[in-house]
């Protein structure tokens, strides 16, 4: 998800307002870090060989940007190129000469907020796109809050040259009745206070957020425990629990609020990319990571894939050689001049041995760093489903489910022709990002939940959503087969893990995530954990991150290359006005302006 989608619930909720409103050594084989354009690190200068440890997108960035510039990159990999955001195949699931069931950790979300990730697909080449793999963005034309027991909350998403999605007669009535359902069980009050809190945060200056509001609850800066039901579930936890992973209650008012503001600007129209809801047309790799990696090796980058990172070694002030583990289970010692770390925090820390951690103490900072389950399941139906033209939130749903059925966005495909067994003829694909609390058919959370046990909890919440006041989405009798990331494993047992945790952002975290450059001056952090400025576990964050890495390799290295450029989040420029006041009343011990408290 990567980013991915657990930015799709604030971007949608803000859309919506706008419309409304060191182990010991072993022997090992020794390795070096390949060239590019098939020149070998034997042959490469040693300050032009670079090991990037990691390739999900920031280790595939940090080698496309070395590359054009020139360097010999290796790229090291312990499963799939892509990371968190590839997609899969099913096994065994294809017949008749058709490929495998597309499956993934989670669906992608690429909004128009991003600015450097969308600059890397421009220039990754796609055949008949004039914009690379970037013209394989597609904008979904809605919306949608699933309720239990009451209407749900369908909103458009309106972008120039949209066309807007065919509503029925009933679709109309239902869209109104939840609309009107909404705005009677949210007091004018409420309302009233919640934009007030949307207006003290817009006004607020860096120093107020880095400070008061970084150490802020979202709960608490919002007043959510005074509030109604429909103000908790949709201000409050829908825009935590689900774009962060995280609680509401920890959740930094600072990280939910600079999203909440960057979307509503790209539902107005301000710095946006694009429109605020961007997928791909096709499978994650058909789209995107399989032109990204083919072009990367057309620029001579090697990858090498099965081979695990098992420590870093570090001498004399630098990092001296990287202990890698082959598909074969032999460590080989991989010297290269420079090492870019990008593997996710949880997997980095291991690597990164007492002596690091005294050199750059940012790296022991990272020990404090939180992650959480966020994981996805696909359920593979036998006819099309009628939800809606884009995604779903199911803000009752235990598990804090959201959802979007995919075989209407890829218009290039003919599901049932091209996929399993002919029989499948769409994919909803589905993320749950809470995992530790009951489900409404066995009353266990879904790490206590056998694989079989996930997916037909989450098809009963699913159905608790959608199959409300008078209308069925989901029929049994279409579910033609499901499939969990096997990242997840040991669920149902008193030890359940997760490969694929994702960084979460409770209160304080800003003031741990690292900088790009640390203080070993041949070593770098990429990563959507490091510090950049959108403040986010995102593919957007973990893209700039990697531009700001090789950005500080280029310096310590004397190249004369072009820096990359890294785009910051859009400031309107007539609000900086109001921030420069604000600035002086923090300094003066004074609360915003516009704070009633």
């Amino acid at each position: 998800m990567g980013s991915s989608r657990r930015t799709f619930v604030a971007g949608a909720a803000a859309a919506g307002g706008a419309i409304a409103l060191g182990a010991a050594p072993v022997s090992a084989a020794p390795a070096t870090a390949a060239g590019a354009r098939g020149t070998g690190a034997d042959t490469a200068p040693a300050g032009q060989t670079v090991a990037v440890l990691g390739g999900g997108v920031a280790g595939l960035t940090a080698a496309h940007e070395l590359a054009e510039r020139g360097f010999a990159v290796t790229v090291y990999e312990r499963r799939a190129l892509g990371g968190k955001a590839r997609s899969m195949d099913v096994p065994k699931s294809a017949k008749g000469g058709r490929r495998p069931l597309p499956a993934e950790h989670g669906f992608r979300f690429i909004p128009g907020i991003y600015h450097n990730l969308p600059d890397t697909m421009r220039r990754i080449p796609f055949p008949g796109n004039a914009n690379g793999v970037h013209d394989n963005l597609v904008a979904p034309r809605e919306m949608m809050f699933a309720r239990t027991g009451r209407e749900d909350l369908r909103m458009p998403i309106p972008w120039p040259g949209h066309q807007p999605a065919e509503l029925t007669l009933d679709d109309v009535r239902r869209a109104l009745t939840g609309l009107l359902e909404t705005a009677a069980n949210l007091p004018a009050h409420e309302s009233a206070y919640f934009v007030n809190r949307a207006l003290v945060f817009l006004t607020s200056c860096d120093e107020r957020r880095d400070d008061t509001w970084e150490r802020t609850p979202w709960w608490e800066f919002t007043r959510a425990a005074r509030m109604s039901k429909d103000y908790q579930r949709i201000l409050a936890i829908g825009v935590t629990r689900n774009i962060v992973a995280t609680k509401a209650e920890e959740a930094s008012t600072r990280t939910v609020g600079t999203l909440g503001e960057a979307f509503v600007l790209n539902a107005l129209g301000r710095g946006a990319d694009g429109p605020p809801d961007r997928i791909l047309n096709a499978p994650t790799n058909e789209a995107w990571i399989d032109p990204w990696v083919d072009h990367l090796r057309g620029l001579g980058v090697d990858f090498r894939v099965g081979w695990t990172v098992r420590e870093m070694r570090y001498a004399d002030g630098k990092i001296s050689a990287a202990m890698i583990e082959d598909p074969d289970g032999v460590r080989r010692t991989v010297t290269a001049g420079h090492y870019v770390c990008a593997l996710p925090v949880e997997h980095a820390r291991p690597t990164w041995n007492a002596a690091m951690r005294a050199a750059d103490p940012q790296l022991a900072r990272c020990d404090r760093l939180r992650t959480d389950w966020m994981t996805g399941i696909q359920f593979y139906l036998t006819e099309r489903t009628p939800i809606l033209h884009g995604h779903v939130n199911c803000i009752d749903s235990p598990w804090s489910l959201t959802a979007i059925a995919q075989a209407q966005h890829w218009p290039g495909r003919d599901f049932a022709a091209d996929y399993g067994d002919g029989t499948a003829a769409d994919c909803l694909s589905v993320d749950i990002s809470e995992w530790d609390k009951p489900g409404i058919l066995y009353g266990k959370t879904a790490k206590q939940c056998t694989r079989e046990e996930v997916a037909r909890e989450v098809w009963a919440q699913l159905k608790a959503a959608l199959n409300d006041t008078g209308r069925t989405v989901l029929r049994d009798s279409a579910l033609h087969s499901w499939f969990l990331d096997p990242g997840v494993d040991g669920i149902g047992t008193p030890n359940p893990t997760n490969e694929d945790e994702l960084l979460i952002h409770p209160v304080g975290t800003l003031h741990n995530r690292p900088s790009a450059a640390t203080r070993i001056p041949n070593f770098y952090l990429a990563g959507d954990y490091v510090s950049v400025d959108i403040d986010l576990a995102t593919m957007e964050g973990a893209n700039a991150s990697a531009r700001a890495a090789v950005n500080a390799l280029l310096d310590r290295a004397g190249s004369a290359a072009p820096r990359c450029t890294v785009t910051p989040l859009f400031r309107p420029p007539e609000i900086e006005f109001l921030k420069r006041h604000d600035r002086t009343r923090y300094r003066l011990g004074l609360r915003n302006a516009l704070d009633l408290g």
